[in-house]
């Protein structure tokens, strides 16, 4: 019999194979430059731009500047070109960088751990003074930044930085950037352990050094020995928190891959106990990972915190023990939680020394280079030469005499530098907007002032903690998603339907107490104008139906979205 003909089968479609081109890992073998940024490191390290300003820029002005040095390796002595006036929020995303970009730089000057000398805080003064038109911001990482920098002052601000022993090396860029610790290290009462070794080691061992001076993208630390978890050590690419092991005594946990921006990621424990003497060696190991591994393919995943997410905590403690440290790290607690709501040291506070420190708060980080003489002149005359950032935006005076606290505490009102704030002016912080900023959509650091006088008008009984972050565009430069009151800087429209300056509500983000980053409302945007009206009525809710005790943020998860809008 034969066979029934079948009816020939179709023909499977070919799949077109693609090498995978991997994400530009060198320890994977990936060293062809994958974009822009990797190709102008490849071709110059960052460090070596200096010379040329030095040299050429500052002699032949801000036109002869090289394209890739003016937007891409001048980063990595602190500069920034800052936006050209007029340029307003709904052309950020559309004009080319050569249209955004001023003939003025941004100066950003490291300083780590936020210590400074009176004398070095009057030398920052008298820069901004004479160089800077009179700004002055005080940063969330402790830094203090200046506008209106010329090119051609460049090499003589940096002549009197470094007579002071200041810089502004590796400010910016995809380096590490600065240290972050805590600004009452080594004096406060109750710190279970002082990393300024630790954060001086650092800073002379690698900033500055070609080993670690192109990396996918910038590097962010945090040392802190304080119960208070005073360094925002959630949101670093790697943090050492103090912590009491019960065998070994005071060392730090170690924290990797936290960070924020449009991706934000809480940082995760390696579960590993290192004593002070060894926080060097395990933060070489830790860049070096990022170095090696991290992701240089897309610009958009070249953070540590993409790398962690994606191998877990085992497998990078195992790759930092096995090929960095080539030892075994000890096992060691978590850090308890904070038992106090803030966490900036503002106010009057007793050293372990029997003196004393005062906290105290500018508006939103702004100040000016004369507040900044001022400053130093009033904690000099109050017997006191050292002073300190935050990273809350805030300044501290430390070893100041009982008798002195108060004389002082005025002088700092005279200046409008409150130790006494209201909760609006202590929980305040702003980016810098689109005054400077080219990514900024909208105005923050007026806004923000603003907003604080109309809150302290509005609801001037109000006394609980809490934070409300200001920033210009979506990338969280002021942790717009861990803030009680998180507001993204966009465009919106008002009730004529027009397009006006607005924010994006985020609410109930935290740090140190149950960490996360909150609750945002489908569709909840409110215009600049509305905003003092937004908030007032949100936090009058919040004051009506939170139970004993209620936090901000836990009210926040249990909220109406009705109650929230």
């Amino acid at each position: 019999m034969a066979a029934t003909p079948q009816k020939p089968a179709a023909a499977t479609p070919r799949r077109k194979v693609s090498r995978h081109r991997g994400e530009g890992q060198w320890a994977a073998g990936h060293f062809t430059p994958l974009n822009g940024n990797e190709q102008f490191k490849k071709d110059d390290d960052g460090l070596n731009v200096r010379t040329r300003i030095e040299t050429i820029y500052s002699k032949r002005g801000f036109d002869s500047i090289d394209p890739n040095d003016l937007r891409g390796r001048m980063r990595w002595w602190g500069l920034y070109t800052q936006r050209k006036p007029g340029i307003d929020g709904g052309k950020t995303a559309i004009l080319e960088p050569e249209e955004l970009d001023d003939k003025y730089f941004m100066l950003r000057v490291r300083i780590d751990g936020g210590r400074l000398t009176t004398q070095q805080l009057r030398v920052i003064g008298e820069i901004s003074e004479e160089f800077a038109r009179g700004s002055a911001d005080i940063t969330d990482r402790q830094n203090i930044q200046l506008h209106w920098i010329r090119i051609e002052d460049v090499p003589e601000i940096w002549d009197r930085l470094e007579a002071v022993g200041l810089s502004t090396t590796e400010a910016c860029g995809d380096c590490p950037r600065v240290v972050i610790g805590s600004p009452v290290a080594g004096i406060a009462e109750d710190e279970i352990i002082d990393g300024t070794w630790a954060i001086d080691e650092i800073h002379d061992r690698y900033i500055g050094s070609k080993e670690f001076s192109n990396l996918p993208r910038k590097f962010k630390t945090a040392i802190s020995g304080s119960p208070l978890l005073d360094v925002v050590h959630e949101i670093n690419d790697v943090a050492f928190v103090g912590v009491e092991h019960p065998e070994h005594g005071p060392g730090f946990d170690l924290w990797v891959g936290g960070g924020l921006s449009t991706n934000p990621k809480i940082g995760v424990r390696l579960g590993a106990w290192v004593p002070l003497e060894e926080v060097p060696d395990a933060w070489a190991g830790v860049i070096g990972i990022f170095r090696d591994y991290g992701y240089r393919r897309l610009r958009t995943r070249a953070r540590l915190k993409f790398l962690v997410a994606d191998w877990g905590p085992e497998k990078f403690r195992q790759i930092l023990e096995d090929e960095y440290l080539g030892r075994k790290l000890v096992d060691g607690p978590a850090p308890a939680e904070p038992t106090e709501r803030w966490r900036d040291h503002v106010g009057v506070h007793r050293q372990k020394d029997g003196r004393f420190y005062v906290g105290f708060a500018p508006r939103v980080g702004r100040v000016d280079g004369a507040t900044l003489t001022k400053i130093a002149e009033v904690a000099e005359a109050h017997g006191s030469g050292r002073v300190r950032t935050t990273v809350e935006q805030k300044m501290i005076v430390l070893d100041v005499e009982e008798a002195q606290v108060e004389p002082l505490v005025e002088a700092l009102e005279a200046l409008d530098l409150t130790a006494r704030p209201s909760a609006f002016r202590r929980g305040t912080m702003a980016c810098t907007g689109i005054e400077y900023c080219k990514l900024a959509i909208v105005e923050t650091k007026a806004r923000g002032a603003a907003l604080i006088d109309e809150l302290e008008r509005r609801i001037p009984d109000f006394d609980e903690p809490i934070t409300i972050n200001l920033n210009g565009c979506p990338n969280a430069c002021a942790r717009i998603q861990v803030a009680d009151i998180g507001l993204k800087g966009q465009l919106v429209l008002n009730d004529e339907g027009e397009q006006v300056e607005g924010y994006q509500v985020h609410l109930g983000g935290a740090l140190g107490l149950q960490a996360g980053f909150g609750r945002k409302v489908r569709g909840l945007k409110v215009t600049s104008d509305e905003l003092p009206d937004y908030v007032e009525r949100v936090l009058k809710r919040f004051q009506d139906e939170r139970e004993d005790g209620e936090r901000f943020a836990t009210w926040v998860t249990r909220a109406s979205e009705e109650a929230l809008s």
